[in-house]
């Protein structure tokens, strides 16, 4: 434990307790009976042993009889990070699994996001996922909206209200939607996604920011690609899409872009894949685009909801791994029908199985691997570890205070478990029941709350 950081700012409030969380080096690192400090300004002012309660007091200027005590059925986690959901499909999640990808996009997803031109509409839906993804855990979310700028900001205001930590991007599209009204051309696209830029950058949300958000290569021209690329280089911004989800986008990509020699060098070629740029699913993607991924710092979000409930493929995640990708997890709400990354945790764990009963020889995700994926993992694809991730001194503090043993919960605890065996039964059995208090950099928030604060 380390409390050699000591913050400039006087300490908010001290919890002790269990800690569990994830280092680069190790998947699931837990700290008993810990002592962990967040100052004023939200960031974490020290963690140390709960035997250093009185030097800590007297360091940092707290009263020990403020400290408030976890019980031995509860634990500290981080924050869990959704790297890829499209908050405009949330009306539609759990339904509308019946067709691949390139089919489902125009009979369900384009008809739906051409509705959020409509404020209003926009308003109640995007109200309602951001809620349901903080009372799930998720303290930061990656999320795509729709073309519509107006909307997309409104967006950005939702989660600022509600005090989520989020990218938001305005979708860019023009060419190939089954819904006449809902694409732009180039210079519509270009200009309005200056405008969502600049007006959301102007709002100075302190957690809350832009993301350059091509939707994807087939609905996208090259000269769209190569004028959203400049714009995220010459302004510094995340880039969000989607690459290799299943095979038939694969061979429209080839179609589209014969000059291209891989769907990954259609990216490349535009200047959009940087350390800050993000691209959910990859499951089709060989091991010379995932050398050009690590070259380049991409990440990939891994969304195994939604490649088994539209039929799109299986990641190998560990072979992702192993080529030093960045990866983290995503829901992919509405391809994905759930919007909780406990979900993603066990899907995640599922897919892994499903690529060892296929090959024996294939090393199995490990549930402490995918609690990583989903806290510092995620953090590390949206290029925001430096920010949060983890419990290390000096970074904002989101955190889920978990209670296993939750009165109504899903889960019937029967004998004393260590706390490994209590974060593997919340991973595997627990819901939002479970998570008593959600804090994003410092701020809680009540995850039962009807509305923003």
């Amino acid at each position: 434990m380390d409390s050699s950081v000591r913050s400039c700012s006087a300490v908010a409030f001290v919890y002790r307790g269990t800690f569990v969380h994830s280092t680069p080096q190790t998947p699931l690192q837990i700290l008993e009976d810990a002592l962990l400090g967040v100052d004023t300004r939200g960031k974490i002012a020290f963690i140390d042993k709960g035997g250093e309660l009185q030097d800590l007091s007297q360091t940092f200027g707290f009263s020990p009889s403020k400290v408030i005590q976890l019980e031995d059925h509860e634990f500290f986690m981080p924050g869990m990070v959704d790297t890829h959901i499209h908050a405009s499909q949330y009306s539609y999640a759990g339904t509308a699994l019946d067709m691949p990808l390139l089919q489902w996009l125009n009979t369900y997803t384009f008809p739906v996001e051409s509705r959020f031109k409509d404020l209003q509409f926009a308003h109640n839906v995007y109200t309602q996922v951001v809620k349901r993804t903080l009372r799930n855990g998720t303290t930061t979310a990656c999320y795509f909206a729709t073309i519509h700028t107006d909307s997309s900001l409104l967006l950005g205001r939702i989660a600022h209200d509600f005090g989520q930590r989020a990218l938001v991007g305005k979708v860019c599209m023009d060419r190939n939607s089954s819904v006449k009204h809902y694409k732009e051309t180039s210079q519509e696209s270009e200009n309005e996604t200056y405008r969502f830029i600049k007006e959301l950058l102007n709002q100075k949300y302190p957690l809350v920011k832009p993301v350059v958000t091509p939707r994807f290569a087939p609905s996208c021209s090259e000269a769209l690609l190569t004028q959203l690329g400049a714009i995220a280089k010459n302004n510094n911004l995340h880039i969000q899409s989607h690459i290799s989800e299943n095979t038939e986008e694969v061979k429209l990509v080839k179609e589209l872009f014969p000059d291209s020699e891989s769907y990954t060098d259609v990216y490349h070629k535009s200047n959009l894949l940087t350390e800050k740029t993000v691209m959910a699913h990859g499951c089709h993607l060989s091991d010379k685009e995932l050398v050009l991924f690590r070259e380049t710092g991409t990440s990939l979000s891994h969304c195994p909801n939604s490649n088994f409930s539209l039929c799109s493929g299986v990641l190998n995640v560990r072979n992702v791994l192993n080529h030093k990708v960045k990866c983290g997890l995503g829901t992919d709400v509405a391809g994905g029908y759930s919007s909780s990354m406990l979900d993603a945790v066990r899907k995640a764990l599922d897919a892994s199985k499903v690529l060892t009963i296929q090959n024996p020889e294939h090393n199995t995700l490990t549930f402490e691997e995918v609690f990583r994926l989903a806290t510092l993992g995620g953090s590390q694809a949206l290029s925001l570890d430096d920010h949060t991730g983890n419990f290390e001194v000096g970074k904002d503090f989101d955190a889920l205070r978990v209670n296993v043993a939750a009165p109504g919960g899903p889960i019937d605890l029967i004998q004393s478990d260590r706390p490994k065996n209590l974060l593997e039964k919340f991973l595997n059995l627990g819901d939002d029941r479970n998570i008593m208090e959600v804090f994003v950099a410092g701020r809680k928030g009540d995850p039962n709350s009807t509305q923003g604060s």
